[in-house]
């Protein structure tokens, strides 16, 4: 099982629409697919109370109190982390985890907690032996604005790797309030939006 880890302890990043997304993306492979929803808003939960029934399964775990198993037929488990993570919380999550995937929107406050949550990951064991794989990815950026570019400088001084950079969309929220994601979308625009996924699902593809 590949367990892929989506956190940073700045809240309304966008952690729910990587998690959702790439689980959406592994079950469209024909993947037994999970998402393991530890905020206490359950929000990954109630988009799948709004999936379709044709669409291809995911499982559901809440997690939001205690953090549990994933079946052992589960083949790609995707882990929703609560909005704010203390020090235990990030080490027993690592601990599960194959891959963590790190969103960070642009803005002062954004990097300053991103940066914080960075030096955490770093202090676990297993992350400073290179067992776990880190990905960090521009969420909501809009190109050509001041805060977009501070946030490309940003990402310069990290020492993680930025694997994707996604542009803001009101398409996000639309798709999600139908318990879908670009990444299921079949028009035109979806399609745009998708291809900017491509390199973390080829990251994630090689970790599997």
């Amino acid at each position: 099982m590949l367990s892929v880890l989506v956190g940073n302890i700045k809240g309304g990043c966008g952690k729910t629409t990587i998690a959702t997304h790439l689980a959406t993306a592994f079950a469209a492979q024909g993947l037994k697919t999970a998402i393991g929803d530890c905020d206490r808003q359950r929000s990954s939960l109630n988009w799948l109370k709004r999936r379709a029934e044709t669409a291809p399964p995911i499982l559901g775990l809440d997690w939001s109190k205690d953090v549990g198993e994933a079946p052992k037929s589960i083949q790609r488990l995707v882990i929703d982390a609560p909005a704010a993570m203390h020090h235990k919380d990030v080490e027993a999550l690592i601990g599960i985890s194959d891959v963590v995937v790190v969103p960070v929107l642009p803005g002062a406050f954004d990097q300053d907690a991103t940066a914080h949550f960075l030096k955490k990951l770093s202090e676990v064991k297993a992350v400073r032996k290179n067992k776990r794989v880190i990905a960090i990815i521009g969420n909501r950026l809009r190109p050509g604005t001041k805060a977009s570019d501070s946030l490309a400088v940003f990402f310069a001084s990290l020492g993680f790797p930025v694997v994707a950079r996604l542009r803001d969309s009101q398409i996000y929220p639309n798709l999600a309030a139908e318990g879908s994601s670009v990444l299921e979308g079949l028009d035109r625009r979806a399609r745009d939006y998708a291809k900017e996924w491509a390199p973390l699902l080829t990251l994630l593809d090689k970790a599997g």
